[in-house]
Formats: structure tokens, sequence, C-alpha cells
């Protein structure tokens, strides 16, 4: 990862960037400061911890990187794609195609069953169906067995299942069709430590065999060991 300032003049190309991060700014109300957030770069492949107290922005951040807040000044791009020149509905197939994001309370579908759940980016998405190998049913299955999901909880709806093993399939969903980018909003906070530590490597696994970047949000400093960079949100009132 490097900031602006580290960037330097070089005119050759250089590596494929995952995110570009710009003099980026949000205020959720007129009369509240606008959080500001850093410069920064993150080569595609690589990995992000983000860190930072409450009321730092790091959900915000990352509901900036994913399309769905715009900015009150400043540019993201992802995978080369300055995210904020597309409207609302290309933002929404944008996101679809290229980011896996696995938010803090999983937001699966309850009414789908394991399997569903995780095939159905491939649904929303034709670039994420075609990028399964070999199929999108035994993608998703290599994913649950890799995520030590048991077969017979394959067809059984998630709210039937723990909290742990929902997250696992959360973690499957934004895997699934290789995108370029996970999101993940504090996605380990229920879990004990060997069930975090034992998430953690399987999903920095699994990313590393897609060449896909994950930025990971947690309160947890412990956790930065796992991750090639980090980054600190500082709170408003400092």
């Amino acid at each position: 990862m490097t900031s602006k300032t580290e960037s330097g003049s070089n005119s050759s190309p250089g590596p494929e960037t995952a995110i570009e991060v710009y003099g980026l700014n949000f205020s959720w109300h007129p009369e509240q400061p606008s959080l500001a957030f850093p410069d920064f770069t993150l080569i595609r492949g690589e990995h992000l911890f983000l860190h930072g107290p409450s009321g730092s922005g790091k959900s915000t951040l990352l509901s900036l990187l994913a399309g769905m807040l715009r900015p009150g000044n400043g540019s993201v791009r992802i995978l080369g794609t300055d995210l904020y020149k597309l409207g609302a509905g290309a933002r929404d197939q944008f996101r679809a195609d290229h980011i896996g994001v696995i938010f803090q309370q999983f937001n699966l579908v309850p009414y789908l069953t394991t399997l569903a759940n995780v095939t159905l980016p491939c649904r929303l998405s034709s670039p994420r169906r075609k990028n399964t190998e070999p199929s999108v049913a035994e993608e998703a299955e290599g994913l649950l067995r890799a995520l030590a999901i048991p077969e017979d909880h394959w067809q059984r709806m998630v709210t039937k299942l723990s909290i742990g093993q929902q997250q696992r399939i959360a973690a499957a969903r934004a895997l699934i069709g290789a995108p370029g980018l996970i999101l993940a909003d504090e996605p380990t906070s229920a879990l004990d430590t060997d069930n975090r530590d034992r998430f953690l490597e399987l999903l920095l696994s699994l990313a590393h065999r897609y060449n896909t970047s994950v930025l990971f949000v947690s309160h947890d400093r412990s956790l930065a060991s796992y991750f090639h960079h980090q980054l600190e949100l500082r709170s408003t009132g400092e």
C-alpha cells in the first residue's frame, strides 16, 4: 500500500490497483463536521487491515468504497474504475460484478438455503458467474468445504445455523466468482480466538488463490499481523 506522497512521478505503468482513494470526505449532516479519510493505494492481491476508534468512520469508508454512499469530495477508484463517475445503477452493478462484501451482521437471505446464499452473487452478476470453476454449484461446494461447512448443512436455511457458520457462509458468498476486492466489516467480532484465527487464515488463503484483495475492518489490533498493510483512522475529535 502507498500514500499519494509515496507514489512518486514515474510514468512507467505500475501494478494493477485494487483501491485508490484521494481527497475523500463525507458528512452525514451539513451541520456535522466531515469525516476526512487519508489518501491511499492498495495493490491488487494485497490485503489491508483498517482500524480506529468508534466514530472514526471505518464502516462509512467501506460504504464509500462499495459505492453505497456518495462522498462530499474526493475520488475512489476500484480496480481501475472511477466509482463516482458511474451512475447509481451502474455502481450497483459494478459492486455485484467486482466486490464481495462481508457485512458485520452478515446480511444473508433468511429464506434461502446455505448453498443458495453462496451462489446468489452469480445470479446477479454475469462476470462472477463466468469466473466460477468448473461451475457455479461446484465452486460454491468447494468453498463451503474449505470453510468447514458440513455437506448436510448445504440445503438448510441459514437461520438454522450457528453464528460462526453464518459468518463462514457470508465469506463464501463474498469469494465466489473471484471478485477483485472483498470488503469485510468486523466479520470476526462474534467468534472466539481459535475460530477467529481459523476464519482469517481460510479467508486470506482463499483470497490469495483468487488474487483478491481484502480490506478488513476490526477493533482488534492483534489481527494486524495477518495483513500486508494497516491503516488507522482517527476519531473526529482528535
